[in-house]
């Protein structure tokens, strides 16, 4: 039996965070899909297509292999839909632990077939997140350190047109 696991996100943009945890996960399940999700709660910088494209192209170039679909409704039921009988959950923080517990309990609800697995992400990059990328990139800053290549020249290409 195949062992699948969905990382879902907003990936808005995706960091080498999201990459660390997509690619510890690759070593943990046997497959991986990474669903760019519609996040109603957010404005979003890059669209939909664009941040599904951004996930694809900075895997592929850190040669992290999973498959990359955009998610638009419960994160379950896509899960059910794409046969995979796991969550992975990044965890940062004791806030983001309290969050994700409460994400997992609902989901378990919903999905007693669905487990959810939390990752502590890497320690260099654990403080890394799209928020920050996205404001340090916003001023002008340098964010190659915290991206992909094609993430930074993005950002760039974004925020120049500003």
């Amino acid at each position: 039996m195949t062992r699948a696991a969905v990382f879902a996100g907003s990936f808005d943009p995706i960091t080498r965070g999201h990459v660390d945890l997509v690619r510890r996960a690759s070593a943990i399940f046997d497959r991986v899909v990474v669903a760019v999700a519609v996040n109603s709660g957010k404005q979003p910088l890059f669209a939909l297509d664009e941040r599904t494209s951004l996930v694809r192209d900075a895997l592929a170039a850190e040669q992290v292999s999973a498959e990359v679909e955009r998610l638009d409704g419960l994160l379950v039921a896509f899960a059910r839909r794409v046969g995979a009988t796991f969550l992975v959950r990044g965890v940062r923080s004791v806030a983001d632990f309290e969050y994700e517990q409460q994400m997992a309990r609902m989901n378990r609800h919903i999905a007693p077939e669905i487990d959810t697995v939390l990752l502590s992400p890497d320690p260099e990059l654990g403080w890394v997140s799209s928020t920050l990328v996205r404001e340090v990139a916003r001023l002008g800053e340098s964010v190659d350190a915290l991206v992909t290549a094609n993430v930074a020249a993005a950002l760039r290409s974004r925020f120049a047109a500003a």
